[in-house]
């Protein structure tokens, strides 16, 4: 089904009526509910809990909140995000699958200002698919997995990334100005919500491997960096446990807040891509969701992780995260919206304590895509594998400003085809100019292969319908 006869057939069900503007009332923002207009039920719980015109065209874990809002793991977007993806429904069942293939060409360190770069060409990727039915009157049951094939595309070492940091590679060698290759199953998920009334919900969430409740949604779903294939620098100060063997989070939402707490492995993925890491549940977090409006997403959050690097066993980690995600759907609808982030995350902890922050946006105007991306990080000399030219009491500050653009070349059976092409100037610490130049510059040029936009902002949706439909 294209993208504009699938919001068409979303959006038969609500012309001509007016609704509320009651951000709480999460039943409202959310087109395809197949309701009934001649006199209601006063029972909250029968009003939240109908059927949507589509089979439970829901969140993943409210069936009172619009499936928009959804991120990875059990975190918060803003209910204008757009959503990319394919959609069948089954029976009672509404099946989900989307993701990115990418064919890039990646040079870092363009002008060989210094001697850490390195130029590759790779396909980072990754597939997920959900699937999720209403049980009863109360209740919302929703599976999902994820899978990577990076380690088959780009190799044990992953990708050349100037000043990235974390994981291991090749019997315990530190992985540094590389990102590391995600393993073959990111995810495989149960979840379980049950409505207690419009405005409340309890829900438990079980992964093997999972995403326990700390940070932001993770950089590959936030749409913000949806044009963007790097990781952030600050991937493992804010979002690095999207990976985790084992996580048990329970949660509990109240209108437009949410309470999470979470049991899981604090130990980063093992080299060993394809297999499956030891469930150690050493590790707790919790985290505290705010949306105040239908384009605001807010967080904090704070992870106690036991041992995350294999490279420093002894050495636990606090991560502590704030952000705030921002969506607008632009004038004309469709595939045409502005996103954005601002990202903090601090690491703390027997010799830890580093910054980072982030602030990143992307304009997609249809086709055509700006983006950028601007970080902050503190690196250490271990981190660096520097530890033979620095004190290990030194921190680096490092700077980044990313630029970039694309453009849809094609698009078949709700499928884009995309070319794009981005640049990275760094501004790294004065210490550490010889090695890597004073401003080392990075540049790379890509395709990309993703489903079609599925569903935009309910506004967007809607407006050309006269409808008032606020979130």
């Amino acid at each position: 089904m294209s993208a504009d006869s699938l919001n068409r057939a979303k959006t038969a069900g609500h012309e001509g009526h007016t609704m509320s503007a009651d951000t709480a009332k999460g039943h409202q923002h959310h087109p395809g509910m197949n309701m009934s207009h001649g006199a209601m039920t006063s029972d909250t719980t029968q009003h939240a809990g109908m059927n949507h015109s589509m089979g439970g065209m829901s969140h993943a874990f409210s069936r009172n909140l619009p499936m928009n809002r959804n991120g990875s793991g059990t975190s918060w977007h803003p209910d204008a995000t757009p959503m990319y993806g394919y959609m069948k429904h089954a029976g009672d069942w509404m099946l989900m699958f989307h993701g990115q293939l990418w064919l890039r060409y990646n040079r870092q360190d363009l002008f060989n200002k210094g001697s850490r770069g390195d130029t590759q060409l790779d396909a980072p990727n990754w597939f997920m698919g959900m699937a999720q039915r209403e049980v009863g009157r109360r209740g919302l049951l929703r599976f999902s997995v994820m899978m990577s094939l990076d380690e088959l595309t780009m190799g044990d070492r992953g990708y050349p990334l100037l000043f990235q940091s974390g994981e291991t590679y090749g019997g315990g060698k530190r992985l540094v100005d590389r990102q590391h290759p995600h393993d073959l199953f990111s995810e495989i998920s149960v979840g379980y919500t049950h409505m207690l009334n419009q405005d409340m919900d309890v829900y438990g969430f079980f992964g093997y491997p999972g995403e326990p409740p700390v940070g932001p949604p993770v950089f590959m779903h936030r749409i913000s960096a949806f044009n963007n294939p790097e990781s952030p620098l600050g991937h493992h100060w804010q979002d690095a446990t999207h990976i985790t063997f084992g996580v048990a989070t329970v949660g509990f939402r109240y209108k437009q807040f949410k309470i999470e707490g979470s049991n899981f492995t604090g130990r980063e993925p093992d080299e060993n891509r394809y297999d499956f890491d030891k469930a150690r549940f050493d590790s707790y977090s919790t985290r505290l969701s705010y949306n105040p409006t239908e384009n605001w997403a807010l967080q904090v959050s704070r992870g106690w992780l036991k041992s995350p690097e294999s490279i420093e066993p002894e050495e636990d980690v606090t991560r502590t995260t704030a952000s705030a995600l921002y969506s607008r759907p632009l004038p004309g609808g469709g595939d045409r919206f502005f996103t954005s982030a601002f990202i903090w995350g601090f690491n703390g902890g027997g010799h830890h304590k580093e910054h980072s922050a982030i602030a990143e946006a992307n304009m997609q105007m249809d086709k055509t895509a700006i983006y950028g991306r601007y970080e902050y990080v503190q690196k250490t000399p271990g981190e660096l594998d520097l530890t033979d030219q620095f004190d290990h009491h030194n921190v680096f500050d490092v700077h980044a400003l990313t630029l970039g653009t694309s453009q849809r070349v094609a698009s078949f059976a709700n499928t884009y085809l995309t070319v794009g092409a981005q640049a990275t100037v760094f501004a790294p610490d004065k210490l550490l100019k010889p090695l890597y130049g004073k401003t080392p510059v990075s540049g790379e040029i890509y395709l990309r292969l993703n489903p079609g936009l599925m569903m935009g902002s309910s506004r967007a949706r809607t407006s050309s319908q006269g409808m008032q439909h606020q979130h």
